[in-house]
């Protein structure tokens, strides 16, 4: 049975405990940590923070769905305000890549730390002078690596394809986990982002059977007609009851987390309106 969770980084207003607790008192089962500025970004996430953590994730009874790894706006010191990918795993500095994908490993250890079963991965964009093929290359080396130290902690690795990054589809995705050829590499399959890029986001979850590593869910108007904004469920397009059904259909047992962080001025609002729209699908 699908139970549902809700990120943290629609509360990056609240200190982390504070988003945990908040999300516990709208009846949500799980909760995704924002693995980057305020709440879990891992070069300044302490033991004091872990433990900080920790406890909330007792007294609330929540489990924790997913280390959401797909941005890094920590690594700058003035970060634009929407998502920010680089340094990425397709990053052509070294360097640059090389600590990617060592905070892809943080990710994974505080997945295991606090019991989550998976973290996701944006691959980030080719930007120029860095050829899309050049760029898949240095996403199969990363992957490769990161895919073996996930291996060591039981922890699954999902990508989040979007539209205008390397992997942009369920065909990219899907094609990439053939390719790095490891276990522990699925989708982390994000249904706004299917239905931007024009895809059926229930046959996203279909033929993505077996790979999904988790779901994030949040609403969008206009689908491929549309923009990218993620809205609460039942203010936009997508076919929710469809969605659900399909997750049934390919024995999905995990989370689906609500992914609402364009509403950072009422989470509260947001949590409680996405869960009285989706709890009746579960």
């Amino acid at each position: 049975m699908v139970e549902l969770a809700f990120s943290t980084n629609a509360y990056t207003r609240h200190a982390l405990p504070d988003a945990v607790e908040r999300i516990a008192d709208h009846g949500y089962a799980g909760v995704e940590i924002l693995g980057d500025e305020p709440h879990a970004y891992f070069p300044d996430f302490g033991e004091d923070d872990l433990e900080a953590l920790s406890n909330t994730l007792d007294s609330t009874g929540l489990a924790v769905s997913n280390i959401n790894a797909n941005t890094a706006t920590g690594y700058y010191d003035d970060a634009p305000p929407s998502s920010f990918f680089d340094p990425s795993v397709v990053t052509a500095d070294d360097e640059g890549r090389e600590w990617r994908i060592d905070y892809t490993k943080q990710a994974i250890d505080l997945a295991d730390e606090v019991g989550a079963p998976a973290v996701c991965l944006a691959t980030g964009r080719p930007l120029p002078g860095n050829p899309p093929e050049k760029a898949y290359e240095y996403l199969l080396d990363s992957l490769g690596t990161i895919c073996e130290y996930a291996a060591e902690h039981d922890v699954a690795v999902g990508i989040e394809y979007e539209p205008e990054l390397l992997v942009e589809c369920t065909d990219e995705v899907l094609e990439l986990i053939e390719d790095v050829g490891h276990d522990t590499l699925g989708v982390n399959l994000d249904v706004g982002h299917a239905a931007v890029y024009g895809e059926d986001p229930a046959e996203a979850i279909r033929r993505s059977a077996g790979h999904i590593t988790g779901v994030h869910l949040e609403d969008i108007v206009g689908g491929v007609r549309g923009k990218h904004y993620h809205r609460i469920p039942g203010e936009g397009d997508l076919d929710f009851r469809a969605i659900f059904d399909a997750l049934d259909d390919v024995g999905y047992e995990g989370f689906a987390t609500l992914e609402l962080y364009t509403y950072p001025d009422e989470p509260d609002g947001a949590a409680s309106e996405a869960y009285e729209a989706l709890s009746s699908y579960c």
